[in-house]
């Protein structure tokens, strides 16, 4: 399932249904539209905000096993991301730090998480915040990235 090929009636459904679980949910938010010169390398910028949301959950939770969206099919860079994360909360008290790349087709938490992703999409770039107001109450954390020089 993803939000954006699913009815708005079916993204609140879900949107509500999450929000009635025990959940906490940490976000971290690039705002593209600030950055003046991009790295060489645009993953760079996808990394720097997968490290600061894993370095929010390690900081609450030392014991984690943290579940992400297979981005890349070849192994070298999902190394790389791997590598990056662990190098970005090297100076942090850690019990435990799983990291697991997931294929989404195959994960309900991925497209659950999809869907949450989709309503801050929805409020940053769309100005519609109708969808995060849903799950508003379950985050903790919502830092938006909006630098002038990466």
């Amino acid at each position: 399932m993803k939000a954006d090929a699913s009815r708005e009636v079916v993204v609140k459904r879900l949107l509500q249904a999450i929000a009635q679980e025990s959940v906490t949910i940490i976000a971290v938010v690039v705002d593209k539209q600030n950055i003046a010169h991009p790295p060489k390398d645009p993953e760079e910028i996808y990394r720097e905000a997968v490290i600061l949301a894993v370095r929010h959950a390690v900081a609450r939770w030392p014991r984690i096993d943290v579940c992400l969206d297979r981005r890349y099919t070849a192994k070298r860079l999902r190394y790389e991301l791997e590598k990056a994360i662990r190098e970005g909360m090297a100076d942090l008290h850690q019990e435990v730090v799983i990291i697991r790349q997931e294929d989404s087709i195959a994960c309900k938490e991925l497209q659950a998480t999809d869907y949450v992703a989709w309503a801050f999409f929805q409020k940053y770039e769309r100005g519609d915040s109708r969808f995060y107001e849903i799950i508003a109450d379950k985050v903790v954390v919502e830092e938006v990235i909006s630098r002038r020089l990466w």
